[in-house]
């Protein structure tokens, strides 16, 4: 039976901290995680197969190919008494709840035997229709330590209660808990964009403080604006066929669909 397997390279590390950011709710996760390996020059540690991720390869641009994986990378901090960093991104997450217990539990306890006993999964929380120009950043953790220390970087414990945090970012706190490490998720608020540069930045400040490390917002302007103004296009599009629309039935639309814009989170 093909398993899920973990081909790493021995690094030893002081103290580390694991960052998860794979793909999810408004891509918040992979944002972060890829401006942090991106701005520190985390290199290579290993790579995650599993017969839960599907079934395909991405192609690559010298004509040649790789099957989708997670890939850990890692930052030794410059200061000799600082923590070390372990950065995991990936194309993909498993499938199938059975593929979710496994590989996230196979995450956990690699990373503890690397000496590692602090994790922060990254994520997006969808707050539906409401104004977030300044998008929160809400935490849950079962170790009161963690809530305690996280609050102080204006993490919010406690407001999120009763939502559901599917996939990784959930999981693998759940696994730190029966494996006794530290754990938080930490989630940027977002509404239904696929990819959410202005929540991703709200997070990745709020990381670059915990973690005392230097990040870097340039891409993430980039993204923000090309999604400000493709939003603008739709908006204009949307609103020019409104117009064209007459009589009273017409105008009832219109004042419905101002009310719709008005509520929505991002769109101005």
């Amino acid at each position: 039976m093909i398993k899920t397997t973990i081909y790493y390279k021995k690094v030893k590390l002081n103290d580390p901290i694991l960052i998860v950011g794979l793909p999810g709710v408004g891509y918040v996760g992979g944002l972060v995680a890829e401006q942090l390996r991106s701005k520190l020059g985390a290199k290579k540690l290993a790579t995650l197969y599993s017969p839960y991720f599907p079934y395909q390869i991405i192609t690559l641009k010298n004509g040649g190919f790789r099957l989708v994986s997670n890939r850990f990378y890692y930052y030794k901090n410059k200061n000799k008494k600082g923590r070390d960093l372990v950065i995991l991104m990936g194309d993909c997450q498993p499938l199938s709840p059975e593929g979710q217990y496994d590989v996230n539990e196979r995450i956990v306890k690699f990373f503890k035997n690397l000496g590692g006993n602090t994790i922060y999964t990254i994520g997006g929380y969808n707050t539906g229709n409401r104004n977030a120009e300044k998008p929160r950043i809400f935490g849950v953790s079962s170790d009161e330590q963690v809530r305690t220390a996280l609050s102080k970087f204006g993490i919010r414990f406690g407001e999120a209660a009763g939502i559901s945090i599917l996939g990784s970012a959930g999981m693998i706190l759940a696994f730190s808990k029966k494996h006794n490490v530290q754990a938080a998720c930490i989630m940027g608020e977002t509404n239904m964009l696929e990819v959410d540069a202005t929540a991703a930045k709200s997070v990745l400040r709020a990381m670059g403080e915990i973690l005392d490390v230097p990040v870097d917002f340039k891409n993430l302007d980039r993204i923000q604006k090309d999604t400000e103004k493709a939003i603008r296009e739709i908006e204009d599009i949307s609103g020019s066929a409104l117009e064209a629309q007459q009589g009273p039935a017409g105008q009832q639309v219109q004042f419905e669909s101002q009310k719709k814009k008005e509520d929505l989170t991002y769109i101005r």
